[in-house]
């Protein structure tokens, strides 16, 4: 039988003599020459009475009369292409198990892992690597140096605070200039406090709670379990969508940013009851706490609105932190004496012409 050869890296087109032979299909003719193996031929499609084959590997392509091709071959092109379809069938739902399989390690495997490893990473490698972080960040979070006593009284409400504390770092306060209210731990016992934070704080009490707060991430070691939990999310990452920027590489990203904000409210409600027995074990005052999470809830909105909201932050709903602090506060002594609380403030002079930064507090 007659047929068109194309073999795929020119528009050429070769008119060929095909025979079956021995389970082959055979062409020569025209400059060209081929042979498939029947059971590897694929149907690419049907029309006018032609029909397009083509190997499964291998760029020829193949043009044939349809009925000579079911004569030469005793394949029925419906037959063939039930087959063709069972097999991609199978081909999708074995995609589909890889593809549940895999997001199951993303989305659960990495974050489960990472509380065990991150309890028996040793202290000294999660120091090194807290000190290498701390390092960084201090080239734009400049350290304040407005008052030295302020940073002996930072130092002594942090003795205070990690007495009884059953870890093995030593926990040391820096506070810097940013842009931004917030604290946040680092690895290995640092803990940056920005000067905007410190000048929201009403109360030396309010810097104690979000102090015991980010001492209680570094005991139960939140730090350096959120440091492998991105990690990990990380390599896989770039193992699936090769880094980059793309679509898949986004979607992915956002799908592991839902996990990681469910996972960060835990432990963000394990840190804070933690701050409390922290504080109520050195007699200072918890409601601090209370009132520096009153002045965070969102009293614009229904709560439904805050409900919602909760499921995209990394912290839960401050109104609801607020209620369930003012409800363990308990008396005690004021966290610093005035004189230290006031050192403490002077640390870092706020320049008049900067801007407070448009975000709430996160802590």
């Amino acid at each position: 039988m007659q047929g068109d050869y194309y073999d795929g890296l020119t528009s050429r087109r070769r008119r060929v003599e095909v025979t079956v032979a021995d389970g082959d299909l055979i062409g020569e003719g025209d400059g060209a020459s081929f042979r498939w193996p029947l059971k590897a031929i694929r149907i690419i499609g049907v029309e006018a009475g032609r029909i397009r084959l083509a190997p499964r590997s291998g760029d020829g392509r193949l043009v044939l009369d349809v009925a000579e091709w079911e004569s030469a071959s005793g394949q029925s092109v419906r037959a063939v292409r039930r087959a063709n379809r069972d097999r991609e069938g199978r081909l999708v739902v074995w995609l589909a198990v890889a593809g549940v399989t895999l997001a199951v390690g993303i989305f659960v495997g990495i974050p489960m892992a990472a509380r065990p490893l991150a309890r028996a990473t040793p202290p000294g490698i999660e120091a090194d690597m807290g000190r290498n972080m701390a390092s960084q960040l201090q080239v734009a979070l400049k350290p304040c140096t407005g008052n030295p006593a302020g940073q002996a009284s930072l130092n002594d409400l942090t003795r205070r605070l990690t007495r009884d504390v059953d870890m093995p770092f030593a926990v040391r306060v820096i506070p810097v200039h940013a842009p931004m209210v917030n604290a946040f731990a680092l690895p290995g016992g640092t803990i940056l406090v920005t000067d905007d934070l410190i000048a929201d704080a009403r109360s030396s009490d309010e810097l104690a709670g979000v102090l015991a707060h980010e001492i209680a991430h570094i005991e139960k070691r939140h730090v350096m379990e959120a440091v492998l939990r991105s990690l990990g999310l990380g390599l896989v990452l770039d193992a699936v969508v090769g880094g980059g920027s793309g679509a898949g590489q986004q979607a992915v990203l956002l799908a592991s940013s839902f996990t990681e904000q469910r996972y960060s409210r835990g432990l963000e409600q394990e840190a804070d009851e933690r701050a409390f027995e922290l504080l109520a074990a050195n007699r200072i005052s918890t409601a601090g706490m209370a009132a520096f999470f009153e002045r965070l809830a969102d009293k614009t909105s229904p709560d439904g609105v805050n409900r919602a909201a909760e499921w995209f932050a990394t912290h839960p709903d401050s109104g609801r932190r607020a209620t369930a602090a003012r409800a363990l506060a308990k008396a005690g002594v004021p966290a610093m004496t005035p004189a230290d609380w006031t050192a403490v403030r002077q640390m870092c002079p706020l320049s008049p012409n900067k801007p407070k930064p448009p975000w709430p507090l996160r802590r």
